[in-house]
């Protein structure tokens, strides 16, 4: 465990807040060792839209499948090995609206953590981000798609923004980016400004979504190594390249960031269910880097399924 997860761990002991539920005291080590792998990427939705009320402008007929609930998420990981989800929260079916994540972390606090939400342009979103802690968010979506078209060149330069970015360093909760490859120069900067704030670049910053994987836009996610605490979340293979399996023409790409970011820093995910459409399954997306990564040893591969992952939400 490294110095800044035990410090964070220390400083919520002493705020009083670690204690909720015994949710962040409570040994995070997988149900079944059957189950060793960590799944740091799957979206889950509820059928039941009046309990858990959806985002404005969403309906009923809008979710797509009806029903994705952790239960039908834990049924097609477990044959996998997959013993521990991070939930995403759903930037449009629900937005800033986490109680469902929490729902299943309160009922599940072994197996569940949140990326959640937070408004950065209401009012302290850095007190927002302490309140949610104890409740098993350790990260937070950010993305400049849920901004208006003119917002989008200057998302990261809000005041709400940046103090999210300083109350990361200080909780250890990450800054968890849905971007394009266009965007990896400003989150450079960003992560230059904030060195103590962790940071995962989701899906290779979506390097591959047009079918190509650029050389310039691979060297641009791999300057990113340079910040000892930026991660990259190697995942929803159903949107990249061929997109569909095996996902082979992808092992270039992760080899490539394989060896600058090293295994520590590399963190495998599917993207559920989303992963699970047309010719794309569970099986493989895990199965490329579980099976078909011929370049890496146990030991990386164990940082790549569960330690990485592990590391940066679960605090263990």
């Amino acid at each position: 465990m490294s110095d800044r997860f035990c410090l964070n761990r220390r400083q919520l002991l002493s705020a009083g807040i670690a204690a909720v539920g015994g949710l962040m005291t409570t040994p995070t080590s997988a149900a079944d060792s059957d189950l060793p792998w960590i799944d740091a990427h799957s979206h889950i939705w509820p059928p039941e839209t009046d309990k858990f009320p959806l985002a404005p402008g969403q309906t009923k007929s809008d979710l797509k499948p009806a029903s994705f609930t952790d239960s039908e998420l834990m049924a097609i990981a477990r044959p996998e090995g997959v013993g521990r989800v991070v939930l995403i929260q759903h930037s449009v079916y629900h937005q800033f609206d986490n109680s469902y994540l929490i729902d299943a972390v309160r009922r599940h606090p072994k197996l569940f953590r949140i990326q959640g939400m937070v408004d950065d342009h209401q009012p302290h979103p850095g007190e927002a981000m302490k309140k949610l802690l104890p409740q098993g968010v350790t990260g937070f979506r950010i993305t400049p798609f849920v901004r208006k078209p003119e917002e989008q060149p200057k998302w990261l330069e809000t005041p709400g923004m940046i103090e999210m970015w300083k109350t990361g360093a200080k909780t250890g909760q990450a800054m968890c980016l849905l971007i394009n490859a266009a965007d990896l120069l400003p989150v450079d900067q960003m992560c230059e400004r904030h060195p103590d704030t962790p940071v995962v670049i989701d899906h290779f910053a979506r390097i591959g979504v047009d079918g190509q994987m650029l050389d310039r836009d691979i060297f641009d996610l791999c300057r990113l190594a340079r910040h000892k605490n930026t991660s990259i979340k190697i995942s929803a293979y159903y949107a990249l390249g061929r997109k569909k399996p095996p996902h082979d023409e992808l092992i270039p790409m992760i080899k490539q960031l394989f060896e600058i970011f090293g295994p520590q820093r590399l963190m495998w995910a599917s993207d559920s269910p989303y992963q699970i459409q047309g010719d794309n399954n569970y099986r493989a997306s895990i199965s490329l880097v579980r099976d078909r990564l011929d370049f890496i040893s146990k030991e990386d591969r164990e940082w790549l399924l569960r330690k990485t992952a592990e590391r940066v939400f679960f605090y263990a």
